[in-house]
């Protein structure tokens, strides 16, 4: 599919006072504008092009009076806190930046950063939790390891998993959140998250947006009121930091603000400079890599080593298939691309769902959810098409890198381009099938 900037991609947040507004005087540019300029306003004003690492873990002040009434007012309310930081598991400069500029790109009034994925799901529970909210109503597939934080009830709550269209009837007076992640983690279904929302009534969604990301989706549109990410994949985009984050309101904001003081789950500053890094390139990276996924799925969908594929109506670079033969062996066969758990990184990653990121949830409970023995998951990176689809096309054959490709007769070392090995190799690609839909039909 043709991914596309939507027109409403844009969202509203603070500025520094009296900092230069780069969005001028209408206050909305387009999605891959503010990605560049994003919690970065006031960076003229001080003089600066890139934006500070601030690695301080205290402050100095001079008025431990002044201190105290902060203190107090942020142990009252959550906001952030007037004036200079005052020590780093409450606030800190440079991750606040990346916070400001993820709401922005969610459309949300603002985010709260966390050290990971989990630790931000793990504040939102907690936050519902402490006031007597412990129930969470549930669709499956969600990543396994949010599963397992449910179902296991470790942080005290209690799950009902339903199919989307029991939602509303699983609703108690102490449900507090309601839960899907869309694409899902690992088949890559898709909800219709306007639906969800009217369904969960005054009970506030939570979207695991992190297949997504809001270059694709933003849920706060479509109603829900809480949207998650792991930061350490797509926001971040190269493999080499961790993170997550919660888009919400402020109100909500505030209570994880709390949650994260209190438990000490915080982002480190150098993780939230990457972050921030990482969301100006975050629409070129995903429209590239989504080109790719999308081109890869046509040619699996018309593999007949290929049982199924999933891939998302709403495109994305998450493809998922059903091998016919045994799918350990394409994971020992890959050379190009990188056998590992994670995804979004600048790499292609393939992973087996049920030897790794699913295997902590229980057997039935995968194969109820779709998630196949056979099924492989595979994040497209940014590399060529032809490069990624050699690897796979010899893996899904057995074939040894530098064995003779069984189309062309000629030898293809791995890792060489299509233009590289001859016309007559280029000219041989498969041909194209459909983009299929998210049962790869």
């Amino acid at each position: 599919m043709d991914i596309r900037e939507s027109a409403g991609s844009t969202g509203r947040t603070r500025t520094t006072p009296g900092a230069r507004d780069p969005r001028g005087a209408a206050g909305r540019q387009a999605f891959a504008t503010e990605a560049v300029h994003a919690g970065r306003e006031d960076l003229p004003a001080m003089g600066l092009h890139a934006v500070p690492l601030d690695l301080s873990t205290t402050y100095p002040s001079y008025d431990s009076r002044q201190e105290a009434a902060r203190i107090d007012a942020f142990a009252a309310t959550g906001a952030r806190p007037d004036g200079p930081p005052v020590y780093a598991r409450l606030d800190n400069p440079t991750v606040a930046r990346f916070e400001t500029a993820l709401a922005r790109l969610e459309g949300t009034e603002s985010a709260v950063a966390f050290a990971s994925g989990m630790a931000a799901l793990s504040a939102c529970l907690l936050a519902r939790g402490a006031q007597g909210l412990r129930h969470v109503v549930a669709v499956r597939p969600l990543y396994g390891c949010s599963d397992h934080l449910l179902d296991t009830g470790l942080l005290g709550t209690e799950v009902t998993w339903v199919d989307p269209a029991g939602i509303a009837d699983a609703i108690r007076p102490d449900t507090g959140l309601v839960m899907v992640e869309t694409p899902a983690n690992p088949t890559l279904a898709e909800l219709d998250l306007r639906a969800v929302a009217h369904s969960c009534g005054t009970v506030p969604l939570l979207v695991d947006n992190t297949f997504a990301t809001p270059v694709l989706q933003r849920p706060a549109e479509r109603g829900a009121g809480l949207v998650l990410h792991s930061a350490t994949k797509y926001l971040g985009g190269h493999g080499d930091v961790m993170g997550g984050v919660v888009a919400c309101d402020e109100e909500f904001a505030r209570t994880l603000r709390r949650v994260r003081f209190a438990t000490g789950g915080v982002l480190h500053p150098l993780a939230g400079y990457l972050l921030l890094r990482g969301l100006s390139t975050l629409p070129v990276r995903m429209r590239a890599a989504s080109a790719t996924a999308g081109e890869l799925a046509r040619r699996l969908a018309a593999d007949p080593r290929v049982a199924r594929v999933h891939y998302p109506r709403i495109g994305g670079a998450m493809v998922a298939f059903e091998t016919r033969g045994d799918p350990h062996a394409v994971i020992g066969g890959v050379r190009l691309i990188t056998p590992a758990v994670s995804l979004g990184s600048a790499d292609t990653l393939i992973q087996h769902p049920a030897s790794i990121s699913h295997r902590i949830v229980a057997e039935g409970d995968r194969r109820s959810a779709g998630i196949d023995d056979r099924l492989l998951r595979m994040s497209v990176g940014l590399e060529d098409v032809e490069d990624l689809w050699r690897d796979l096309d010899r893996a899904l054959d057995g074939r040894p890198a530098g064995q003779e490709d069984r189309r062309t007769g000629q030898e293809v070392p791995a890792g060489l381009s299509a233009n590289a090995a001859g016309p007559a190799a280029a000219a041989a690609g498969p041909a194209r099938a459909p983009v299929p839909g998210r049962d790869g039909r």
